[in-house]
């Protein structure tokens, strides 16, 4: 396929639904991202988005240790942001838990220190990202065997042409991320795309809201197992640049993203009520 085909602008959500399920019928709805008037309600619906999207990384196993890290941009402030508290278990994590800090660093709401990789690595996404209101990363056990290979994920699979030409590569590790310079090359790395591989570390994915983040972690760690298991088997065979391109089209973009965690988010809303506290 010649190098001149171009990506499909993302589609509407009404043509995401219709897309995968077909013209509603009269009276039937499906959910859609909340809008809000209110800055504290929309500060405390991110807080609960963000305490369950750690739930369910705990739920997936994504934990090691003290690393990894979820962040959301507050609604009044967008030089700060909400993250985890450092050393506390994602799967205990509540809103009221969450601590609040700025691209400086400055601990400005909340008891416990901020890990220093997470405000290293989010405060330079965050700032170059303007448009990225949510980003995750962990050590995975997929993301980061994959990471190692230091190559990007092929559209070998339906759900990997979700990242079909929209993730970056970071190819620069040196020790756990401490240096702001080094999370402004991440940052770099990451460019305009929704994800970046960090080599020999894992995965970083952003979103519009941190389900569409969260949705996009999960996702690429699995896509990253099967091509794992694709390689460990044979030869995967790609799926050609256009209809990779299309597909990502009709998956990758912001809502679908957003609509594809809400599954997620339910069970979580079922059985772990406590993480609004």
């Amino acid at each position: 396929m010649s190098d001149d085909v171009t990506a499909p602008a993302p589609p509407a959500p009404a043509e995401v639904i219709a897309g995968a399920a077909g013209p509603l019928p009269e009276g039937v709805t499906v959910p859609m991202p909340p809008v809000f008037d209110d800055i504290e309600d929309e500060r405390r619906y991110r807080k609960e988005q963000l305490a369950a999207g750690f739930r369910l990384f705990g739920r997936f196993g994504f934990s090691e240790g003290v690393a990894g890290h979820i962040t959301v941009r507050d609604p009044e402030h967008p030089d700060r942001f909400w993250v985890n508290p450092f050393g506390m278990a994602f799967s205990r994590i509540k809103a009221s838990d969450l601590i609040l800090v700025d691209h400086e660093g400055n601990l400005l709401h909340g008891s416990r220190p901020v890990n220093r990789a997470a405000f290293v690595i989010h405060a330079a996404v965050h700032q170059a990202r303007p448009d990225a209101l949510a980003a995750a990363h962990s050590h995975s056990l997929h993301g980061k065997a994959f990471s190692s290979l230091g190559v990007p994920l092929d559209p070998i699979t339906q759900d990997a042409c979700a990242f079909f030409e929209d993730h970056g590569l970071y190819s620069d590790y040196r020790g756990v991320v401490s240096d702001a310079e080094e999370g402004k090359r991440i940052a770099a790395a990451l460019g305009a795309y929704k994800a970046v591989i960090l080599q020999n570390h894992g995965l970083l994915t952003v979103g519009r809201s941190v389900a569409e983040a969260v949705w996009w972690f999960i996702t690429m760690e699995r896509s990253c197992q099967a091509q794992l298991l694709a390689m460990a088997a044979g030869t995967p065979r790609h799926i050609d640049r256009e209809t990779a391109l299309h597909t990502r089209g009709q998956l990758g973009g912001h809502f679908a993203g957003w609509f594809q965690a809400q599954p997620l988010y339910e069970q979580i809303a079922d059985s772990d009520p406590d993480h609004v506290n």
